[in-house]
């Protein structure tokens, strides 16, 4: 038995919206899929910038001979997790005058050390004690380095992470020297261990 049934346009558009609603729920589908990935993707990103390292470009001429303007570096998280920075080390740090910037400088003391502050040339020598949780930074271009020498010792919270390697120019590619200040002196319990 055939049936013809008529189709008025209400009917035509009632067979229209199953179409209608799978498309939507297809695209409904791959817009969440895409905001799920992107948060998934976002999370990670976050937690390896956070705890495993960033990439850095500096700026400024204090650190030079060693990190000259806009060379890119490496910065690895792990040491300030860790607590594993030590004299010598180059670190980005948070600025203790602006906390929206950073600053790339060396670490020429550690806690409970004694640091000459005053420069070579002066007749009398200032010293100071680093404190405990803080450290001492120095560019190495002494002559244009705003550092600890104006601001004191910062605390070891405002490290963001240790710089391990020079990434560009190609040229200079590698890890990085060290000072050419030779101001890292050694205190009371570094000759202890040797």
């Amino acid at each position: 038995m055939y049936i013809n049934y008529h189709c008025t346009p209400m009917a035509r558009s009632n067979l229209r919206r199953p179409v209608e609603v799978k498309m939507l729920r297809r695209v409904l589908g791959q817009t969440l899929g895409f905001v799920g990935y992107t948060i998934q993707y976002g999370c990670i990103a976050h937690c390896a910038f956070e705890y495993i390292g960033e990439f850095v470009v500096c700026s400024g001429p204090s650190m030079e001979p060693t990190i000259v303007n806009h060379d890119v570096v490496f910065s690895e998280r792990m040491s300030r997790h860790l607590f594993k920075i030590q004299k010598g080390d180059i670190v980005i740090a948070k600025s203790p005058f602006d906390p929206n910037m950073n600053i790339c400088k060396r670490v020429i003391g550690l806690e409970g050390d004694k640091i000459c502050t005053s420069a070579p040339s002066d007749l009398f020598k200032t010293h100071t004690y680093v404190p405990k949780g803080h450290i001492w930074l120095e560019g190495d271009n002494l002559k244009n380095s705003t550092d600890s020498r104006s601001y004191g010792p910062i605390p070891y919270a405002l490290i963001r992470g240790r710089v391990c390697l020079k990434l560009w120019p190609p040229h200079s590619f590698g890890t990085l020297s060290e000072s050419p200040t030779q101001r890292i002196i050694k205190s009371p319990s570094d000759s202890d261990s040797d």
